[in-house]
């Protein structure tokens, strides 16, 4: 962490949000009509194709001892704040603090920890992450990284990583994050696909509410918190279950197992 960095500098404001042609609130239950277009598939970051989790937990437990250094940041905690924004983070280390500090300073604390160790270490591939936007990629669908992160962490896994997605949507884009369906809402519009025809993979409870409000055919890869399947909710173990075609994305496994059309 820089030295400016750790007397808590500023956030740099937020960008205009892209909200125009938006349905608004309360959203229609379940998917719109999904028409005969394209299908696109988006995907979430955190948990799903990068193995952030553990980085996310060293940079929460390194400001939760600046917060309160007496108290234990466990598992748990993280596990509450899967799929989460920075700003429910910040708030839900401020809930614990016996030292607070001002909001934007706790979440520059954050940031530059969690940035400074991609930026220097790397951030590891979730199994099947990289083989499945090269199918993706190879089958001609669109694709989206959706993301509840900053733009400035995105963009420090992005560089990292060398992914690669037309639209990109993180938590300065939106009036709010998920489990709100805006950010999937979003990304179908920048696509210009309807929802319908959108997969979404995630692996998050709140991340998997975010896209089945939005109308999405949600994949959910579970990585710290279980999720049971449900209708309009297909669960897997792991990106390696899937591949792309030009109907969608398939399970290689199944001889039937298209899951568009």
């Amino acid at each position: 962490m820089s030295a400016a960095a750790g007397l808590g500098g500023t956030i740099p404001p937020r960008p205009p949000l892209i909200t125009e042609g938006l349905p608004a609130p309360p959203y229609p239950p379940g998917p719109p009509s999904g028409g005969s277009g394209p299908w696109a598939v988006l995907f979430d970051m955190d948990g799903l194709l990068i193995d952030s989790e553990p980085l996310w937990l060293e940079s929460e437990r390194s400001v939760m001892a600046r917060l309160a250094p007496d108290a234990v940041w466990t598992e748990s905690d993280q596990a509450a704040l899967l799929g989460g924004s920075l700003n429910r983070t910040v708030s839900y280390l401020l809930q614990h603090a016996t030292r607070p500090a001002p909001p934007e300073v706790v979440a520059e604390w954050l940031m530059a920890g969690i940035c400074e160790r991609v930026g220097r270490d790397g951030v590891p591939l979730r199994p099947g992450a990289r083989e499945l936007l090269a199918s993706v990629e190879a089958a001609g669908l669109p694709r989206a990284l959706v993301t509840s992160s900053e733009r400035r962490f995105m963009d420090t896994v992005l560089a990292s990583t060398g992914m690669r997605f037309d639209v990109l949507v993180c938590a300065e884009d939106v009036s709010v994050t998920k489990p709100d369906p805006e950010p999937y809402l979003l990304a179908a519009k920048l696509l210009d696909v309807n929802p319908a025809r959108c997969f979404a993979l995630e692996d998050s409870p709140n991340g998997v509410a975010s896209a089945l409000a939005a109308g999405c055919r949600v994949i959910a890869v579970p990585s710290l918190v279980p999720i049971e399947a449900a209708p309009g909710l297909m669960v897997v173990r792991s990106l390696l279950e899937l591949a792309a075609g030009p109907a969608g994305l398939v399970l290689p496994t199944d001889p039937g197992g298209v899951l568009g059309g």
